[in-house]
């Protein structure tokens, strides 16, 4: 996990969750049409990686998504979102 996230105003559910998409990210991520990385990950799918609820997944979502950590793209009904991994600035 970059040390960047140790600083961040986010739950501690949320940071596992990035360490986990940053990880999936780097190993089997998917390269888009500008060569940019993603994953789908189904949040029942990440919701038993975590051994967390849909509830707590879906709102560790949001909570990485505010604090600029992840980028979600919507797909079709019914298919998984793309999720984009960003990396945090390093402060100073």
């Amino acid at each position: 996990m970059p040390r960047a996230m140790l600083r961040l105003p986010i739950s501690s559910t949320a940071k596992i969750m990035y360490a986990r998409m940053l990880d999936d990210v780097l190993a089997n991520g998917i390269e888009d049409m500008n060569g940019i990385l993603f994953i789908c990950f189904p949040i029942v799918e990440l919701s038993a990686a975590l051994s967390r609820s849909t509830m707590t997944v879906k709102r560790s979502l949001n909570e990485l998504e505010a604090a600029g950590l992840i980028v979600r793209v919507r797909q079709g009904f019914g298919e998984p979102n793309k999720i984009y991994v960003l990396i945090p600035r390093t402060e100073g």
